[in-house]
């Protein structure tokens, strides 16, 4: 009796498992998505086509909405970079020869003169930077 109940069990679990997995895989890429690739470690030009940067990380919400760029400014070779956040939606897109751009409508300057933010291992996240 105890091993049919048991079996009982096991087949029940492995049905709500299965149902709850067939739910959660997509049989075809969401339209208008794009891949982090599209931004990660990828340059970041102001109007007027200069070099201001390079994005260091995405940062996502919990509802997993993409809410900022870490965009690394300054600094040669990654030493003496600062990086600052910026509005995921202040970033365009646009296609040049080609290959696809992201652009800021800010300079350089605009953004090393804005705060800086650090990476804290502990607590997995951007942190003001103290000055």
């Amino acid at each position: 009796m105890k091993k049919n109940l048991a079996i009982g069990y096991l087949l029940a679990a492995t049905t709500a498992t299965g149902a709850f997995a067939a739910t959660t895989v997509l049989t075809a890429a969401p339209t208008e998505s794009w891949t982090v690739t599209n931004y990660y470690k990828q340059a970041v030009y102001d109007p007027k086509e200069s070099k201001i940067g390079d994005i260091d990380d995405v940062l996502v919400d919990k509802s997993g909405k993409i809410t900022g760029l870490v965009v690394g400014v300054g600094g040669f070779l990654g030493a003496g970079e600062k990086d600052v956040i910026v509005p995921f939606n202040a970033v365009k897109t646009a296609k040049k020869n080609d290959k696809w751009w992201l652009t800021l409508d800010e300079t350089k300057d605009d953004l090393k003169g804005a705060p800086g933010f650090k990476y804290d291992r502990a607590s997995t996240t951007w942190v003001p930077e103290k000055k």
